[in-house]
């Protein structure tokens, strides 16, 4: 089992940045492919990012050139630099973490949750 803890969400005005870090417990960490997600008010929850066990990314359209997943694995997290802020990027960020190797960006795909961060972006 892996407990996942998300940090670094906050207010920030459009056009600039913010990093996300998730924490995850356990000392299989590089055993799984992690992910990005994230829900706004009234929304469901969407893709935002993934990277592989082995660090293949893969970004949602409405992200790419913005947003950036890296992990660390001595560390047991991974990351998510937001850059160029925009309203619409307002929403609870979760990081997610998938036993798996498909590529999905299903969420049902992924095992284990961490309880979300908060990110406002003003206009």
């Amino acid at each position: 089992q892996v407990q996942l803890v998300e940090s670094g969400g906050g207010l920030a005005q459009a056009g600039g940045s913010l990093r996300l870090s998730c924490a995850a417990s356990g000392r299989t960490f590089n055993n799984y492919a992690m992910g990005w997600f994230r829900q706004a008010a009234g929304k469901e929850r969407e893709f935002v990012a993934r990277i592989s066990r082995g660090g293949i990314t893969n970004n949602a359209d409405s992200v790419k050139g913005r947003f950036t997943i890296s992990r660390d694995n001595a560390k047991n997290t991974v990351y998510l630099q937001m850059n160029s802020l925009k309203p619409e990027d307002t929403a609870v960020y979760y990081c997610a973490a998938d036993k798996g190797s498909s590529g999905s960006t299903r969420a049902g795909a992924f095992d284990y949750w961490g309880q979300g961060t908060q990110v406002t972006v003003s206009s």
